[in-house]
């Protein structure tokens, strides 16, 4: 079923909408991520606590580390590494894929996070191989960090093979805390395929033979041999199976134990200042999100608070209609200079991802034709 085809509607708790890929709705026109949210209030999280650790016995690691952790310096993973070593008293390896176009706040976070004794391996790739792969996302894919994205998942596979480490705990699982597929809902572990098809958003091998990258360039980007992942018994996970997930939370931690810092002033395209903090191309990247499927950044910062009962369903509208559809102007400049694009070059990129259905180009800007119900 192609975009122009779906029936536009909104949950009737959160403002997910129908459009969000991979979403489900029950009958009463409940979103899965509140579904969720409702379900794990009352949900018996001591068979996931035994689960866990029997997971760390059966993945433990013939290594000087017992699992690795994914982090940017941002609240996720600062909360998940902070529990992993000082609750179930474990040494994990923290791994940083760098990110393009990196911004000074998430730089400083990082640096707070690395104060506390964490060993840590900080990757690098390519420049000009992330600056390509990147480039055919955001023209391919609408997908503005295609590269990066990958990275962040395959660097940190890479690393785990190299220093023999079984058990790698990535933060929450999006599809299922904010909507999406549920397939991994009750599997504590995924594969490669569930990492391609909903993380990559499919259509990887397609960049990647497109990029005509040479394979040594290619290292930090490239998926290792599925055998070799099954013959050391990696184990693939996200810390949200095992307890409820609270991104606000994680905030509060990384704040007192991390000294977290946010932005002076709301992000760019949202009314929040604490998230998603250590790039700038995640604003390109929610702004193409809310032209191709009518949902930006603050719809999903808003759905987070009304789930957590922190806000009205109501007071979410006026806050989407207020930044949902914000052109990130402040950071064109450095897009231009990054992807080597003209302005009306890259204007033509997005022109291309907007959903006309959704659309209408109204004095030089996309505008909605819908409102939200």
């Amino acid at each position: 079923m192609t975009l122009n085809s779906k029936k536009l509607f909104w949950c009737k708790s959160c403002l997910n909408n129908s459009l969000r890929p991979r979403i489900e709705f029950d009958k009463k026109g409940i979103c899965n991520a509140c579904q969720w949210m409702k379900e794990k209030k009352n949900f018996k999280w001591s068979a996931r606590k035994n689960e866990l650790k029997k997971m760390i016995k059966d993945y433990k690691s013939n290594s000087v580390y017992d699992c690795i952790v994914p982090v940017s310096g941002g609240k996720d993973g600062s909360y998940v590494s902070y529990k992993i070593k000082h609750e179930l008293g474990l040494n994990p390896l923290t791994v940083t894929s760098k990110p393009p176009l990196e911004l000074d706040v998430g730089k400083k976070n990082l640096e707070n996070f690395l104060k506390k004794d964490f060993d840590h391996i900080h990757v690098t790739s390519n420049f000009n191989a992330m600056r390509k792969l990147n480039k055919l996302g955001f023209i391919e894919k609408g997908s503005p960090y295609y590269g990066w994205l990958t990275s962040i998942f395959l660097t940190v596979i890479k690393v785990a093979l190299i220093f023999n480490v079984n058990l790698i705990f990535w933060g929450e699982d999006g599809e299922i805390e904010y909507g999406g597929s549920t397939e991994n809902k009750n599997k504590p572990i995924f594969d490669i395929k569930y990492m391609i098809n909903n993380y990559f958003e499919g259509g990887y091998h397609e960049i990647i033979k497109k990029s005509k990258l040479k394979k040594e360039d290619l290292f930090w980007f490239e998926l290792p041999p599925i055998e070799s992942i099954k013959n050391k018994k990696i184990g693939l996970t996200h810390w949200s199976y095992f307890e409820p997930w609270d991104s606000y939370r994680n905030y509060l931690l990384a704040k007192s134990k991390f000294n977290l810092d946010e932005h002076k002033e709301s992000s760019a395209g949202t009314f929040t200042n604490f998230a998603q903090n250590d790039q700038s191309l995640y604003a390109l990247h929610t702004y193409l999100m809310y032209l191709k499927f009518g949902f930006g950044r603050t719809t999903q910062d808003a759905g987070i608070e009304i789930r957590r009962g922190a806000m009205t369903r109501d007071q979410a509208k006026n806050l989407v209609n207020l930044y949902d559809n914000s052109y990130p102007e402040k950071f064109i400049a450095d897009y231009l200079d990054y992807y080597q694009m003209s302005r009306s070059q890259f204007d033509k990129v997005i022109d291309k991802w907007a959903n006309k259905s959704l659309f209408k180009k109204i004095n030089g800007k996309w505008t909605p034709k819908f409102k939200i119900k």
